[in-house]
């Protein structure tokens, strides 16, 4: 286990609300925040944006009794602090996330990636294929999307300087996607409370704001990831889908099962982007039933 470094967790944090020891981790210079619950089967949790490791919380309570349950925060989101200079971009993410990898000596790890987190992930499977034997992906994407028009009326108004501006000035991410996000039922004041707490400055909130225009700018990142998914395609995969989800729409879903032939498709009915969220205890089980049948793959 890699050696822990002082920070300390914020007193905001509800110890009810979020039940887990705090862990935190010296990665590059950034100080790193993640929880580590539970043992078996190792699953490592990647969260999107503006969200934190806090999005798993109750999947992770589901699930722990039987599985390892690892979800960190990028440098910038959630606990975590990044070092000077960082541009919260998804390329240095997966550096991030490689590098936690491979300091915790994960093995046989489950990837669970929802928003960014799939495309951060699948791109931190690509470079530490011996670490990944399993994927689940949730309501992401893994591909350059320059020319859809969906994607570039997001990526340019949510990305413009307009709204990079209210992102950092009022939080507007936090504001308006969590509560758009979840479709089936509606976040409570303390949930709320604790995705705007986690980017409480302008300062922080740069992390949130950065990702939006790099759904287009960050294209030739996409290309290379893309480019990698046939390395990965044999992985068994699990695809659960919010089939409520604003962003991300059934072609996407499509592809991903078009990309992993071995894949189990659970379509959870009203659920929107943050699925994990919205309808934990579908997606627990919709996990709990696909490792089983794939048990006699371990």
């Amino acid at each position: 286990m890699a050696d822990t470094t002082n920070s300390v967790r914020p007193a905001w944090v509800d110890d009810d609300l979020f039940p887990f020891e705090s862990r935190f981790v010296d990665i590059d210079g950034h100080t790193v925040h993640y929880i580590d619950e539970g043992s078996g089967p190792a699953l490592l949790f990647l969260h999107g944006n503006p969200t934190w490791s806090f999005l798993f919380r109750e999947v992770i309570l589901g699930l722990r009794e039987d599985f390892r349950c690892i979800a960190l925060d990028y440098p910038g989101f959630g606990l975590s602090t990044p070092k000077p200079g960082y541009r919260y971009l998804p390329e240095e993410h997966t550096d991030v996330v490689t590098e936690f990898v491979d300091t915790l000596g994960l093995e046989e790890v489950t990837l669970v990636g929802q928003d960014w987190g799939g495309l951060i992930g699948l791109a931190t499977a690509q470079r530490r294929p011996d670490t990944f034997d399993r994927l689940v992906l949730a309501n992401t994407w893994a591909w350059p999307v320059n020319g859809d028009l969906h994607f570039e009326a997001f990526s340019r108004i949510i990305g413009g300087p307009v709204m990079r501006f209210l992102i950092r000035r009022i939080n507007l991410l936090v504001n308006a996607f969590i509560p758009t996000g979840h479709r089936r039922r509606k976040p409570t004041a303390a949930e709320m409370h604790h995705y705007r707490q986690a980017l409480d400055t302008s300062e922080r909130r740069q992390a949130s704001a950065v990702l939006p225009g790099r759904v287009l700018a960050g294209r030739n990142f996409f290309i290379e990831v893309e480019a990698g998914l046939a390395d990965l395609a044999q992985l068994p995969t699990l695809i659960v889908w919010g089939d409520a989800d604003i962003a991300f729409r059934p072609q996407e879903r499509e592809r991903l099962e078009a990309t992993f032939p071995d894949h189990k498709t659970v379509i959870i009915e009203g659920a929107g982007t943050y699925v994990e969220s919205d309808a934990p205890e579908e997606f627990v089980a919709a996990i709990r039933d696909w490792a089983e049948q794939h048990s006699e793959h371990r």
